[in-house]
């Protein structure tokens, strides 16, 4: 594969801002921006970070509601540098680790600070716009980084994970191959937070095609945000969590949106009734449940829903289909030899758009190895294949989850909560009375000052992993092991609310 494929989706994007000016490119808060003003803020950032920032390539973004937020994205990439999200919610010491592992040369904000983490700040509301022109770099930066997200991590410590350009032309080239009829009279959903790699598919396509993306607000309650914002404008593309279902399901009756045409699911678990019903609500949309980690590049795994041939699900889940172009899967068994079709064991990946490992080196050896010359990834995922073809989903083989589409190392939280109250502490996934999944903590004490731990770990730990309950249990049941017994401590909690 020559330069021209790994500059494909950055051509696109260049071509996008030629031909489709005066069309809308994003509708944030709901003031519409065109390409032509896009185009202006990138340019803008672009001449600050060629005068006053060359001397390093990784660039972090402060995520904001903002039209400059996703400008900084793009006047990076098309630099050929790395992006790498800042969240401003999350805990100073969180984000100082995040800065300090990607080496960041300057932070790209629209807030008035002198350096932000330790690191300089730029405060793009100070970048005025000139007559300068969209700049593309013309080397082969296949190899290169386009951006670092970082994901929970079991020591405490978060995890980065890279992910080239090559990894972003192979899912773009991907992407398209599925088929989908997508054009600049398009509108897609963008849900989920940048530090979030859906989020990469929910912007970078549609720039791609001359489309406009509507980012949904970060204020007031997200869910009935994104139920407006399908409603209102009358969006035609969405990649949303299943966990939105699961909260529309009581207004199913009253949903009627005609103009979706794409209507994908990632990140966690797709229950097929609730699809089924959610399908109804959508006359002229096809359906599909999609599949990957941030090492494979947004997802590589499709499955089309289809009611009337009938849907593929393991314990009322939706199966998770069958790898894209340039992507494979393998089934592995627990003596490291791959499995035959219908054989559980854990769901390894390899193929064009995963990632050459970690930041740190350590952390990738635990889970990436080579087989016959193919570089695999262990996903942590149990699975298998069926005689179609088709990967079925049947669980985790350790401690991490998703909650809302955000993958947690539930040992991460145990972490910072026995540094908190100095006594062992188990985080459990717990279903309330709406079926949504939420954390809850469970502390080897008589009793804790929940306030008290619940502030400390806001130091630690950003919002989504933060517990909505703190239980007390003492001392905690054992297996046959002499291990905490998790299950019992979860039926306790399921069952009699301890």
């Amino acid at each position: 594969m020559g330069s021209d494929f790994y500059m494909d989706f950055l051509k696109k994007i260049i071509s996008s801002f030629e031909k489709y000016g005066t069309r809308n490119a994003f509708c944030i808060q709901g003031t519409h921006y065109t390409y032509n003003e896009l185009a202006v803020r990138v340019a803008a950032i672009q001449k600050t970070l060629l005068q006053d920032y060359s001397a390093g390539d990784r660039v972090g973004v402060l995520i904001q509601d903002s039209l400059d937020t996703y400008a900084a994205i793009i006047a990076t990439l098309l630099l050929g540098k790395t992006y790498v999200p800042v969240h401003p919610g999350h805990p100073a010491d969180r984000v100082a680790q995040i800065t300090e592992q990607a080496d960041l040369i300057v932070i790209l904000s629209g807030l008035a600070v002198s350096e932000y983490a330790g690191v300089a700040n730029c405060n793009t509301n100070n970048i005025n716009a000139d007559t300068c022109s969209v700049q593309s770099v013309g080397a082969d930066l296949s190899s290169s980084f386009a951006y670092i997200l970082f994901t929970s991590g079991s020591t405490g410590k978060p995890k980065g994970t890279p992910i080239t350009y090559a990894n972003v032309a192979s899912f773009t080239d991907a992407f398209f191959k599925l088929g989908y009829q997508v054009s600049e009279q398009d509108r897609f959903l963008q849900m989920f937070d940048l530090t979030f790699d859906l989020s990469v598919m929910s912007y970078l396509m549609p720039l791609c095609v001359g489309a406009c993306v509507y980012p949904v607000p970060d204020t007031g309650m997200k869910f009935m945000n994104v139920y407006a914002l399908l409603e209102e404008h009358d969006i035609t593309f969405a990649l949303m969590v299943p966990s939105v279902l699961t909260f529309l399901r009581q207004y199913f009756d009253e949903i009627n949106l005609p103009s979706m045409r794409y209507s994908l699911f990632c990140g966690e678990a797709l229950h097929k009734d609730v699809v089924l019903e959610w399908q109804k609500c959508l006359p002229n949309a096809i359906v599909e449940n999609v599949y990957g980690p941030t090492e494979a590049t947004i997802f590589c795994l499709t499955y089309r829903i289809d009611a009337e041939k009938g849907v593929a699900a393991n314990n009322g889940i939706v199966c998770i289909g069958k790898p894209m172009y340039g992507m494979g899967a393998a089934i592995e068994g627990s003596d490291n030899r791959f499995l035959p079709d219908g054989e559980k064991g854990e769901l390894c990946l390899f193929g064009n758009q995963l990632t050459p490992g970690y930041l740190d080196a350590e952390k990738s050896k635990l889970v990436f190895f080579e087989k016959d010359g193919i570089r695999y990834y262990r996903t942590g995922d149990i699975a298998l294949r069926e005689a179609d073809g088709n990967f079925t989903f049947c669980g985790r083989v350790d401690h991490q989850v998703k909650v809302q589409g955000f993958r947690i190392e539930l040992s991460e939280i145990e972490h910072h909560a026995r540094a908190a109250c100095g006594c062992s502490a188990v985080a459990l996934v717990v279903h309330n009375a709406q079926g949504l999944e939420h954390l809850e903590l469970v502390i080897e004490m008589e009793s804790v000052d929940r306030d008290n731990v619940l502030a400390d770990l806001k130091t630690r730990i950003p919002s989504y992993m933060m517990p909505s309950e703190i239980h007390c249990i003492a001392p905690f049941p054992l297996n046959v092991n002499g291990k905490i017994d998790r299950r019992e401590l979860q039926q306790r909690i399921t069952n009699t609310g301890i």
